[in-house]
């Protein structure tokens, strides 16, 4: 009984996402209501017998995540709150922009970034640094959304294949599934498909953006110190993770330690009427308790059993077809305790096999709006960007994820 009324409240809650527009009620406000509902009912009505106590621990499990992902999040938000405010990322654009350049050159050059900064950095840097940078153009709305979806599918197709640029990439390599020189496979189908639906997106485009000089902008040293520091803090963030294991979480809050730090200093003798730290408060806060509430809608249909029913796709159909249904999938479900379902159920499969399944639940998220960190993110900086704007581009995604998929079952093959 418990089980079918949460996952009731599961479905209801992924409805009113997708109905947003029509009810106007924000989504953050819907998934935190029913997500925290789901665990009350959780303790109130425990599943087997269990106890208070194990109920708990398995709530601190799902509350550790959420946290680290908060905190990392408001790490990341703060350092772009900052420099979009300075106007350094439009400054930096129209700097390094030609004069002119058309719609569809711009759509493959915001592809080819935002595929190139997620295999450098992480997905949330990636979008939020991309979506800066678009968003910055002033475009059309409807264009900015084929941006925004772009940007979107170029980011998890950009961390596919390291270790360090997507966590299922990782539960993988360490499960000993693939190798490092497997992953290296997943590039090439990975950027193709990007460049696909930069393609597919870009047809019908013929306008041409202009860059006025006028718009350049003195670049205050503070700013570029600013900014060296948030560089610094994403390759650190990357380095000490591959070779000391140091959670990228606590890398990145050092990192912003230190910007609060040098700038006050570097500010101390401006007249300026906002400190450094006050930039926390322009972080979009609703864009946080979002994903506090669906990762506790995900953890609450991990404790009912539902996420352990889908690795029985693998008893009736090939693997390469089970994988292609997974990654769709993780549209809907985080992917990461999909992927951890998929290895505890200990299902034999080729490497050719492991490397696709990899590339599908690292790149599959992208076919739903609220599939990925890099979605959700996307959803909440540009208003524009809902559930059914997204949904409406979902023929070329499904065609883009299709042929990337496609390609790195190929390129498994080499294995």
């Amino acid at each position: 009984m418990v089980p079918s009324i949460i996952l009731t409240l599961i479905a209801i809650a992924f409805l009113l996402i997708v109905i947003e527009d029509i009810i106007h009620v924000n989504k953050a406000k819907t998934t935190l209501f029913f997500g925290t509902l789901c665990w009350i009912i959780l303790f109130v009505n425990p599943l087997h017998g269990q106890s208070p106590a194990t109920i708990q621990h398995l709530l601190n499990e799902n509350i550790l995540e959420i946290a680290s992902l908060w905190l990392f999040l408001m790490a990341a938000m703060t350092f772009v709150a900052y420099l979009n405010s300075k106007g350094f990322i439009e400054n930096i654009v129209h700097r390094v922009m030609p004069k002119s350049i058309s719609e569809r050159q711009l759509m493959f050059l915001v592809g080819g970034f935002a595929f190139l900064f997620s295999s450098i950095s992480d997905n949330v840097t990636a979008t939020l640094i991309s979506l800066a940078v678009v968003m910055s153009l002033n475009l059309e709305t409807k264009k900015l959304i084929k941006y925004a979806t772009l940007i979107v599918f170029g980011v998890n197709s950009g961390g596919v294949s390291l270790i360090t640029g997507d966590v299922t990439t990782l539960m993988i390599f360490l499960d000993g599934k693939v190798s490092i020189a497997n992953l290296l496979l997943l590039i090439a189908p990975a950027f193709i498909s990007v460049m696909l639906l930069a393609l597919l997106l870009s047809i019908g485009m013929k306008g041409q953006i202009e860059f006025v000089g006028s718009q350049k902008k003195r670049i205050e040293k503070t700013d570029i110190t600013i900014a060296i520091i948030f560089l610094s803090t994403v390759v650190s963030t990357l380095t000490l993770s591959v070779i000391y294991s140091v959670p990228p979480l606590l890398t990145f809050l050092f990192g912003l330690s230190v910007m609060f730090l040098v700038a006050q200093f570097l500010m101390r003798k401006k007249d300026i009427n906002k400190d450094i730290i006050d930039f926390v408060r322009d972080i979009e806060y609703d864009t946080l308790l979002f994903f506090v509430g669906v990762l506790l809608l995900v953890g609450a249909l991990k404790e009912i059993g539902i996420l352990s029913k889908f690795t029985d796709l693998y008893t009736v159909m090939a693997p390469e077809y089970a994988n292609y249904l997974m990654g769709i999938l993780s549209a809907g479900v985080d992917n990461v305790p999909l992927t951890a379902a998929l290895l505890k159920a200990d299902i034999v499969m080729s490497q050719q096999h492991w490397l696709s399944f990899t590339y599908a639940t690292g790149v599959g998220g992208s076919m739903l709006i609220i599939g990925s960190a890099a979605g959700i993110i996307a959803m909440s900086k540009l208003k524009a960007l809902t559930f059914t704007s997204y949904f409406k581009l979902s023929l070329q995604l499904l065609i883009c994820y299709t042929v990337g998929y496609a390609g790195a079952y190929f390129m498994g093959g080499f294995v």
